[in-house]
């Protein structure tokens, strides 16, 4: 059995050290429906707020060893995340603008990886269009085109995650 799509986002929390949220408990809950049954999912379902986040990571950890996930190989989780956000985002789930803030950050926190360098790179473009008729970022973009620009990266992206690996 494959683990539901969200999986991949927390993986990418889980590497990233991010605490654990709703999102989390979420993702514990929608595994139950799909079918998946440990002890430890069945706990970290039913957590409610405030999280202790000491005890939610060693939870988290015991988890991830019941249902055999790893997020051990950084390079691998993120071409599996922003596989996600991506795919969520062409699916009409998410906006751009929103999944480019993530990745942004993503490509700071990660030391200004360059296989991310382009989501960093539209980010701005698109922040700057959204106030302004001229940005610098990306050569050619327009307040017109900037979403088709967005979306054909995207698209890209996208058809490279199943085998691409990434630079940095």
């Amino acid at each position: 059995m494959k683990p539901i799509e969200s999986t991949a986002e927390i993986l990418a929390f889980k590497m990233l050290g991010r605490s654990v949220n709703k999102k989390w408990i979420d993702w514990a809950y929608d595994m139950l429906v799909a079918g998946f049954d440990t002890d430890n999912l069945v706990i970290l379902a039913g957590e409610l707020e405030p999280y202790n986040q000491f005890e939610l990571q060693s939870l988290t950890d015991k988890v991830f060893k019941e249902l055999e996930l790893t997020w051990n190989n950084r390079e691998q989780v993120l071409i599996n995340y922003i596989g996600y956000l991506v795919g969520d985002t062409l699916a009409g789930n998410r906006k751009y603008e929103n999944v480019l803030a993530v990745i942004k950050d993503i490509y700071l926190e990660l030391n200004c990886n360059p296989s991310l360098e382009e989501f960093y790179l539209l980010y701005y473009a698109n922040e700057d269009l959204s106030y302004s008729d001229y940005q610098y970022y990306w050569d050619g973009a327009t307040r017109e085109n900037i979403n088709e620009i967005i979306k054909g990266c995207f698209i890209k992206w996208r058809a490279k995650c199943d085998s691409a690996t990434l630079d940095g």
